[in-house]
């Protein structure tokens, strides 16, 4: 079986910084394709359209990036396995092996498609488990190599999802579980770097990182994780369905320079 992940290794060397995309996936294992609506299936919509090109330049600065291959829908990488919610608040949020998509239409072709315990434990096996081993493993090869390490958890929603919220979501929305996934200075840096910037920045609100930051991010072992939600249209057209390659190269330029602040605070740690 193959990989259900990506690595794009650095190009240059090394630095304590791993670049984790894990909802930008299309793909769906052959066993499972004639589970889907063959249209919805055809374009997934709550994919995080584009990220890991978006984050292009990573590797450009010794960070390595690892992404996912298939579809949030086959089984969510940055839920809780056991389904756990992640917030408690009302908003709708899709699950470990969501039936519907973000808008509640139904993904599935009938409901005997819609996987039982068995099937769950299946693609928790074969799909989830794996991207976090790799995750935890790239993360204890830089511990070992510089004593620390953080975890970029990248992702991006629609403009507006108003099933999740009545009004259009902020342009960058920095998650750290209230400050307890990354030290302090780490959390300063990012926000000070991001918000130096045109775009708006949230803290914490109304997302504080999914499931892979607040499993990793342990700073009392100086493993660190933030996430970076961001605005779809930040990097693509007002369709939210083209990658706009001068609204990405704006971006970009925050991006490459918030990676180079953090870079130089980890060494501090």
């Amino acid at each position: 079986m193959s990989k259900p992940f990506h690595i794009i290794e650095p190009k240059v060397k090394k630095v304590p910084l791993i670049l984790s995309v894990p909802h930008c996936g299309t793909d769906f294992p052959e066993e499972l394709t004639n589970d889907y609506v063959p249209e919805m299936m055809a374009s997934p919509d709550d994919t995080d359209w584009f990220v890991h090109q978006l984050y292009n330049f990573a590797s450009e600065m010794g960070i390595t990036i690892i992404y996912a291959k298939y579809s949030r829908w086959v089984i969510d990488l940055n839920r809780d396995p056991e389904s756990a919610p992640l917030y408690n608040d009302g908003r709708i949020i899709t699950g470990l092996t969501t039936t519907t998509d973000f808008f509640g239409r139904a993904i599935y072709t009938s409901e005997n498609k819609i996987p039982d315990q068995a099937e769950i434990e299946r693609r928790l096996e074969n799909y989830y488990w794996p991207y976090y081993a790799e995750v935890q493993s790239l993360l204890d090869a830089r511990k070992e190599e510089f004593g620390k390490a953080l975890l970029w958890d990248a992702h991006s929603i629609r403009h507006l999802v108003p099933t999740i919220r009545k009004d259009v979501f902020p342009d960058m929305i920095l998650g750290n579980n209230d400050e307890k996934t990354a030290h302090k200075s780490l959390i300063k840096t990012t926000l000070t770097a991001l918000t130096s910037s045109k775009y708006g920045v949230n803290h914490n609100t109304p997302f504080k990182g999914g499931h892979i930051t607040r499993y990793f991010g342990k700073p009392e072992n100086d493993i660190h994780a933030l996430q970076l939600e961001m605005n779809k249209i930040l990097y693509m057209d007002d369709t939210e369905t083209k990658f706009e390659t001068d609204r990405a190269n704006a971006v970009r330029v925050v991006l490459k320079q918030t990676f180079s602040e953090l870079i130089k605070t980890l060494e501090t740690l």
